[in-house]
This record gives C-alpha cells, sequence and structure tokens, in this order.
C-alpha cells in the first residue's frame, strides 16, 4: 500500500457531512441572505477584501464550510484554531507568524476562530491588537449571540453576519446531490431512497444540515442490499434513522396549523393551543417559531388585560434557546397555557394601528410643544418656552394634566383600557387622576 492509497483511505472514512463540503460559492447551500450573486460578502470574497467578520447561527448551517471556501479561495495565509482547544500562547504563535508574512511575503493572514464565543478576556486581548492594525484578518465562527457572549471590543471591529436556519427545499436538494454523487457521496452504493424517506429528514433535521447528512448517511449504510444489489431506503428507515417519527405535513397543512395555534391562543383554548404547538414541533418546525408566535400574541390578544402575558411568554422563549429541545418545550408550554388562560384584550394592538396611522398621514406644521422641547439648544425664547413645563413628581399624585401630543392631534385617543384583567385597574387609576373622559 503506497502513500496515495493511504490518503483514500483517510477520505474514505470521513463522515458524508464532511465529504460534501462545498469547495466553491456556487456550491454553497442556502444563506442566500449574504451570498447571493451581488452581496457585500460575496464581492469581498472573489476580491479578496475580506475584513474581519463574524459568522453567528445555529450548527449545521454552513459557517465553517463558508470559512473553508474564503481559505482556498484567499491569496493569503490561513490559520485555523478552535478556541475551545487554543490558548495564548497559540494566539501570540499565530499573530507571530501573520506578522513574518506581512513582511517578508507582502501576504495577509487570515485566522479562523472555530467556537469564538469560548475566548476569554484574556485571549481576545491578546488578539486586539492585530486585528486593529489589520496584520490579521479575523474570521470568527459561534452558534451563540456575540453581542451578548463574545468580548465587545473584538466585537465592535467585526462585520456579524447572521446565518439562519437551511430551508427544507435546500436540504431536500442536498440529500438528493448526496445520494447521486460517486465521488463524494453515498453514489457506489447503489441507492433509492424514497421520496417521503427524504421529506421526513428534511423536514425533522431542524435546518440543521449536517444532521441530515448523517441521517441519511446513516439510513443507506445500515441498510441491506436487495438480491439485485439495490439500497432501498424507505421511510421506516428513514424514522429510524434520525429517531424521529414522522409526523410530516405539507405546506399548506403547516399554516393551517400555525393558524389554528394562534386562533386557539385568542380563543383561550389551551388543549387546543397546546396540541397545535406540540404537532408542529413534533412535525418538523422549529420551537423556536412557536414562541416567537407566542410572544407576539401575548401582546396582540391579552396586552394590558394581562401585562405578565409577554414577561412568562418573553421568559419562555429566552429558556427555550438556551436550553434547546426537548427540555425547552416545558417552560413553552407553561407560557402557552399562561397565555390561554390569560383575560384577553385587543386594545394595544388598537391603539398602536391608530397611532402609526396618524404617524403616517397627519402632518403637523406645530410640531412638538415648545415646552416639551429639548432646552439645551436653541435660543432664548425656546428656553423660556421650556420653563412652561409642569413636572409631574411636583403635583398631587405625581400627576398634572397638560397637552402633550401636537396641536393637530390634541384631542386624539388612541389607548382606551378595557374593563377585563388589570385594564379595571389602569381605568380606576385614570379615574383617580380625572383622565378618564
Amino acid at each position: 500500500m503506497d502513500l496515495f492509497d493511504l490518503a483514500g483511505n483517510e477520505e474514505e472514512v470521513k463522515p458524508l457531512a464532511e465529504r460534501m463540503r462545498a469547495n466553491n460559492l456556487n456550491e454553497f447551500i442556502g444563506q442566500k441572505h449574504i451570498v447571493a450573486e451581488g452581496s457585500l460578502l460575496r464581492r469581498a470574497i472573489s476580491l479578496d477584501r475580506l475584513g474581519s467578520c463574524i459568522f453567528w447561527g445555529p450548527p449545521g448551517t454552513g459557517k465553517t464550510t463558508l470559512a473553508n471556501i474564503i481559505a482556498s479561495t484567499t491569496h493569503g495565509e490561513f490559520i485555523k484554531l478552535n478556541a475551545v482547544q487554543a490558548g495564548v500562547a497559540d494566539v501570540k504563535k499565530a499573530v507571530d507568524d501573520a506578522k513574518n508574512n506581512l513582511k517578508m511575503f507582502g501576504k495577509r493572514t487570515y485566522l479562523m476562530l472555530d467556537e469564538c464565543h469560548r475566548f476569554n478576556k484574556t485571549q481576545s486581548d491578546s488578539l486586539l491588537p492585530a486585528i486593529e492594525q489589520g496584520t490579521i484578518i479575523f474570521i470568527g465562527s459561534t452558534t451563540e449571540n456575540p453581542f451578548a457572549a463574545m468580548t465587545p471590543a473584538i466585537v465592535s471591529r467585526c462585520r456579524v453576519f447572521e446565518f439562519k436556519h437551511l430551508s427544507t427545499e435546500d436540504i431536500k436538494g442536498a440529500i438528493k446531490k448526496a445520494i447521486t454523487d460517486k465521488r463524494k457521496g453515498l453514489g457506489q452504493y447503489n441507492a433509492v431512497v424514497d421520496e417521503e424517506a427524504i421529506n421526513h429528514i428534511a423536514l425533522t433535521s431542524g435546518g440543521d444540515l449536517r444532521t441530515a447528512y448523517n441521517a441519511i448517511e446513516l439510513a443507506v449504510l445500515t441498510t441491506p442490499p436487495t438480491a439485485e444489489g439495490t439500497v432501498r431506503v424507505t421511510l421506516a428507515d428513514a424514522e429510524q434513522s434520525i429517531q424521529k417519527k414522522s409526523l410530516s405535513y405539507n405546506k399548506d397543512a403547516y399554516y393551517d396549523y400555525l393558524s389554528a395555534f394562534c386562533k386557539s391562543l385568542r380563543g383561550s383554548d389551551a388543549n387546543a393551543a397546546l396540541y397545535y404547538a406540540m404537532r408542529l414541533i413534533e412535525g418538523g418546525c422549529d420551537p423556536m417559531l412557536v414562541a416567537r408566535r407566542l410572544v407576539v400574541h401575548a401582546s396582540e390578544d391579552v396586552g394590558m388585560a394581562d401585562p405578565n402575558a409577554l414577561v412568562i411568554a418573553s421568559s419562555a422563549m429566552f429558556v427555550l434557546e438556551k436550553t434547546g429541545y426537548p427540555e425547552g418545550l416545558i417552560p413553552l408550554s407553561n407560557a402557552i397555557i399562561y397565555v390561554c388562560e390569560a383575560p384577553k384584550s385587543n386594545s394595544v394592538v388598537t391603539a398602536m394601528y391608530a397611532a402609526k396611522a396618524d404617524a403616517i398621514s397627519v402632518r403637523d406644521d406645530d410640531g412638538v410643544p415648545p415646552y416639551l422641547k429639548d432646552n439645551s439648544y436653541g435660543d432664548k425664547n425656546s428656553k423660556e418656552q421650556s420653563a412652561n413645563y409642569k413636572y409631574p413628581h411636583n403635583y398631587a399624585q405625581h400627576y398634572v394634566e397638560q397637552q402633550y401630543l401636537p396641536n393637530a392631534l390634541k384631542d386624539k385617543i388612541y389607548y382606551t383600557p378595557s374593563d377585563i384583567g388589570f385594564e379595571k385597574t389602569v381605568k380606576e387609576i385614570r379615574r383617580e387622576k380625572g383622565k378618564l373622559k
């Protein structure tokens, strides 16, 4: 066996997801919002003018793949580190190598840092001067929000590109290509995969292409061939390979379930809302989509009738994001029940749309009442006018009646509390202040 045979064996043992990585932008799957023809990122890569950046998004969405494409297309040097394993010494060596490359060969150095949110402050500080001086072009990859999880000094010097979950159609196309690709994929196994099996893997992979690749590879490799030498992968095989029972639905059914979930929240039916939420999630819908809809309805349909509904829904969405599936479904279900059982009022939405309509259509030449304007600038008259402002805390109940809206809208009323839930308290507070009209 020679060295070339060993290299071939090394390639064969790589997981399908690794073998199928795109080698150029034309092969890259998904993320059209940042790599489409004519986009800023695509132009920067093609012209070798990419500055320091951070790729942020869920697993299996192409962050590392895109970084590798940049490495293969750039004329500079490329260093790859993992923040979990790399220490300050590794960073300093990378910086020294970058300085030498620039000084001796005139080449820029790209530093690809996986899991960059795991970098501590000391590691970040050792890298910061090189980024500032342009010695290193930093490319970070992270599944965590960099604005919350990374050193602000690093983030402020990078452009952040947010990666999204891949669409079902993108994943289906990638699976089909992998099945037939004889060089990098599974083509040598002569596999025939049922369409419903492909659909199931695509739907239940949660927008994670790596998960989809792992599932189809496992299904093909563990399914015995027929007498004719064909490997037939059925829906049952796909369910076993991805460990999810098929509860898929077509596009119309998806929107029907989502509509039914939203209307069940509005209709205060916790049983129905829970069912439709679980039906969506178990059918492959991202649980965060359900959580986001819940947060919106906590204001749209509950609103001021119970302001705690928004707090609980937002908390559930935060916990779901941090803990993931399936543990995050418990606080999500808690919030769904709360929003359903809470008193309902759409007064917030009504007020919002009315105010928005006036903001667009009404043109008021008088503008802001003079005594409400910023008194830190302007002429003597402006500053004298500001003295007419009545400071509410100087009055009984910390309230005094004065005009806040522009003259053209001074008698407008956008928000009218109902007689339900907390809004009854709002009415009583208004009545005590003499505001109720």
